[in-house]
This record gives C-alpha cells, structure tokens and sequence, in this order.
C-alpha cells in the first residue's frame, strides 16, 4: 500500500472514496512523512508494544505503527472511514480496526483483554475539540498505560506542561503532572494537514508516573479543589474555595490551613504547585 503520509497519495485515497471531511468530528489528517516519523520515534514504538491508536482517520499514522508496534488497535468513530482504513491496511496482520467512540469504551479492559493487563502506549492525532475529555479519560479509567503521545493544538500542549505563576497554568497542568511527565518533542506547522487547521499543533509525550508523585487522603477532593481554584482565576484562594458549594469549606478554614503551609492569605490558586495543593487538600480534608 502507498505510504499516505505523502500528500498526493493521501489525495487520490480521498478522492476514491469521494470522502468529505466533518467538521464534528475535528478532522485533519497529517501529511507530513517527517512527523510521523519524529510521532514514532518519541513514543518509543517496539516489536514488544501493544499501542493504542485513537482516531487513525484513513490510516496514514496507523501504518507507521503497524510497522514498528508487536500489535495496534486502531479505534476510529467516524463509519465512513472504516472502508478506507480496511483499504489501507489490508496488507498488515498486527491491527485490529474498531468503529467506535473511544470516551464509550471500557479501556481497562482493552489492556485486559488484548495484552494481558500489561502497560500499553497510546499514540494519537487528537481532534483539537475533545483532547482534554480524551486526556483525562485516559488518565482517571485506570488503563495501565506507559505512555500517551498525542498530536494536540500548540496552546493546549504549552498548558499540559506550564508551570506555577505562568498564564498557561491551569487544572490541566496539574492533572497532567500528578499522572505523567510532560514534553513537547515537536512543533508542528498547520501545512502539515489536510485540511489546514487555523492553529499550529505540537506532539507531547505524557510518560506515565509508575506512582503518582504526591499522597493524597482523596483524589477527588484534590480535584475539585484545583477546579474551584482555577474557575475564577482572579479570585485568590480563599474566596475562591469558599465560594464553591461542593467543597462546603469556610474561607477561615482556608485561611488556618494556607497560614499552616505558610502561604500568604491573598494568595491566588495559579501560585501553587501540585505539591502545595496536595497538602492542602490533605488539610481541608
């Protein structure tokens, strides 16, 4: 089968199938053979891996994985494509190709099932409007993963791996690092894609934590409470916390447990560190 990470021949598959893009699903297939290779290169792909793909559109990334990978398993959504990737990867033996909507699936399951509950890599070309729901789905169903090397917007990529006090630092910073270590291995022009997007896009490798990097009394408290300090930015912690019904905690009792880590009282959520919020959500708790 011809290599689709060149454009013309990603062109004429197009043109065969008289396939038409859908906006609702966020479509923009990469034709960039330099890409792929770097996307391969960073997830660390081996003969011993069993990898993930999410959305592989008409299979240009699929066939790199197939490749290098022991076994793929390439979950796409949209039914029309499902022709084409039978097409395109008909020559491969070590994929299996699922029509389904990946946040429906049960994925610790997949690695149960199809790996022996071994540790799995993903590897993915995100649609830019559901990364984040696809990241953490990833991350909170306890699938065991090594690694997850996706294809996301440059600007949510920079917000994966920002710091404290940056602009770009947010819940999802923090989620991020309490599962994984955070790189951005390329940035990507949008002449990269078919169609265009408006934005350019980078690939980050989120290599997963064997132990998450803090203790906490309840993961879920910590959450919710990096989320009601970041949904109203300018608001410091304390307001910030208080205000929020489903942490049903006092702006003193903020106050005593900031004063305890000695953090000042004014201090704003987008100063902390997660290991700042894992005390203090150990405090509140």
């Amino acid at each position: 089968m011809a290599n689709l990470g060149i454009p013309q021949n990603t062109i004429s598959i197009i043109q065969k199938y008289d396939f038409h893009f859908q906006k609702k699903f966020g479509q923009n297939f990469l034709i960039d053979p330099h890409v792929l290779e770097k996307i391969i290169a960073s997830a660390g792909i081996g003969r011993e891996d069993f990898v993930l793909e999410i959305g592989p559109g008409i299979g240009t990334m699929t066939q790199y994985l197939c490749e290098h990978a022991g076994q793929v398993m390439a979950v796409e959504i949209d039914k029309n494509l499902i022709p084409i990737l039978e097409e395109t990867l008909q020559e491969y033996q070590n994929v299996s190709i699922v029509n389904q909507d990946i946040l429906k699936m049960d994925l610790k399951e997949i690695a149960e099932k199809e790996n022996d509950g071994k540790r799995i890599k993903v590897v993915a070309n995100l649609p830019y409007y559901i990364t984040t729901p696809i990241i953490m789905e990833l991350f909170e169903s306890r699938m065991p993963l090594e690694s997850v090397t996706v294809m996301v917007q440059k600007e949510v990529a920079d917000r994966m791996q920002a710091e404290p006090g940056t602009k770009e630092y947010g819940a999802l910073s923090l989620a991020v690092q309490y599962y994984a270590e955070a790189e951005i291995v390329a940035n990507v022009p949008p002449n990269s894609f078919l169609p265009r997007p408006k934005v350019g896009s980078a690939v980050i490798r989120l290599t997963c934590h064997k132990e998450n990097p803090v203790q906490v009394k309840d993961e879920r408290f910590l959450f919710r409470i990096i989320r009601a300090s970041f949904n109203q930015r300018r608001k410091t912690l304390q307001n910030g916390l208080a205000n929020d019904p489903s942490l049903s905690v006092s702006k003193e009792q903020v106050a005593e447990a900031l004063e305890s880590m000695g953090l000042s009282a004014t201090i704003r959520g987008e100063r902390l560190s997660l290991q700042e919020f894992a005390a203090l959500s150990n405090l509140l708790k």
